[in-house]
C-alpha cells in the first residue's frame, strides 16, 4: 500500500508527506491522501509495464490527458497538483480497461492519422500507422487534374478523407459492406468539411460500384481465420479483421473484379498481410497487371502493392 512516512519534526518544522508505493495499482483505491498528477503517470506506467501495454508511458499521459480534459503537454506543466478523488474516479475505469486490452483509440474516442483527428470506435478497425505510409505512397504518385479515387473497405474513412484533403478537385468514393461503418466514416466527413465531397456506399467489395476510377485503393481484411491475434486486435470489428480461411481471399476477388472499373493504365493500390506479397503479385500478374510494385512498411514488412491495368 502507498503509505505516508509521516510527519517528521526538525526544530519546530514539517516536513511534506512523502510516499513509498507497495502496489502499482494503490492508486485505485478511493482513499483520503491525494496524488499528484506525476504519481498517478508513474503508478499507471508501471501498471502498464506489469500487463505488457506497448509505449506504457504514452499510454498514460493520453488517458491521464482525456480524464482531465487536457492536452498531453499541459501534464508537464501540472506534476505537483494533486488530484482529488472526483478526478481520478473516471481515470481508474480507463486503466483498467486499457490494461485489459481495449484499444487506446477507443478509450480516446479519436485516432490521429496524417495531419487529422478522427473519430474511432468499435464499429471500424482502428486505422494503423502503416497505413498512413499507405497514404503518403499515393500522394507520390502524379494523378490527373481530376482524378476518381475509389477507397474500397473505407472503414473510418481515413484513407479518402486524407485523399480528399490532398486533392481537392478529386472525385472521391467510399464503400463498405458494414453499415456502422459507413456511419463513422459519415461523421469523420462531416468533421472535416468533406461530407458533399464523398460519395458513401453500402457495397460487398465492387458490387454496387458503377464506372471506371484512376484509382482503386484497399485496406481489406486480411487476416486469416486460424490466426491468433491478442487481445488489443480481438476488440476490432471479426468483419475488418478477418478475409477468409487463409486471409487473402478477398483482396483475391478485387484483383479479378477491379479492372472492370479501371481507366486504362489506372494503379491499384493494396494494403496486404505479413508474408502475402509474393503470392498476391504473382496473382496479379497472372490475372494481367503490370508495373506491380512491392512496397515495404515502416518496420521494413512487404506491406503494399501496387499495380496497373491495361
Amino acid at each position: 500500500m502507498r503509505r505516508p512516512v509521516g510527519l517528521e519534526k526538525d526544530r519546530g518544522t514539517k516536513t511534506p508527506l512523502t510516499f513509498e508505493f507497495a502496489s502499482v495499482t494503490d492508486w485505485w483505491k478511493p482513499r483520503k491522501i491525494l496524488m499528484t498528477v506525476l504519481e498517478v503517470l508513474q503508478s499507471t506506467t508501471a501498471y502498464f509495464k506489469k500487463h505488457a501495454i506497448e509505449s506504457p508511458r504514452l499510454n498514460a499521459e493520453h488517458l491521464v490527458a482525456h480524464s482531465l480534459g487536457k492536452k498531453r503537454i499541459e501534464l508537464y506543466l501540472e506534476f505537483e497538483r494533486s488530484l482529488s478523488e472526483a478526478e481520478l474516479a473516471p481515470l481508474r475505469d480507463l486503466v483498467r480497461r486499457r490494461a485489459q486490452g481495449e484499444p487506446l483509440q477507443h478509450l480516446l474516442g479519436t485516432v490521429e492519422f496524417g495531419d487529422h483527428v478522427f473519430l474511432s470506435d468499435k464499429r471500424a478497425l482502428v486505422p494503423r500507422p502503416e497505413t498512413e505510409q499507405l497514404v503518403e505512397y499515393l500522394c507520390d504518385l502524379t494523378w490527373p487534374a481530376k482524378p476518381r479515387m475509389l477507397d474500397v473497405g473505407t472503414g473510418s474513412g481515413v484513407i479518402v478523407l486524407s485523399l480528399a484533403t490532398r486533392f481537392p478537385e478529386a472525385e472521391l468514393l467510399a464503400i463498405d459492406v458494414s453499415s456502422e461503418a459507413l456511419d463513422l466514416a459519415r461523421e469523420n466527413a462531416a468533421r472535416l468539411g468533406a461530407s458533399e465531397r464523398i460519395f458513401f456506399i453500402q457495397s460487398h467489395l465492387l458490387n454496387q460500384v458503377e464506372g471506371t476510377f484512376d484509382l482503386i485503393v484497399a485496406n481489406l481484411p486480411y487476416v486469416g481465420r486460424s490466426e491468433e491475434l491478442s487481445a488489443e486486435v480481438r476488440h476490432d470489428p471479426a468483419v475488418a479483421l478477418f478475409g477468409g480461411n487463409e486471409g487473402d481471399e478477398l483482396i483475391r476477388e478485387l484483383i479479378i473484379t477491379a479492372p472492370n472499373h479501371l481507366h486504362p493504365g489506372a494503379v491499384l493500390a493494396l494494403e496486404i498481410g505479413h508474408g502475402q506479397s509474393v503470392e498476391l503479385s504473382n496473382f496479379l500478374s497472372e490475372k494481367n497487371y503490370h508495373d506491380i510494385e512491392s512496397k515495404k512498411d515502416y518496420s521494413g514488412t512487404p506491406r503494399f502493392l501496387f499495380a496497373r491495368y491495361g
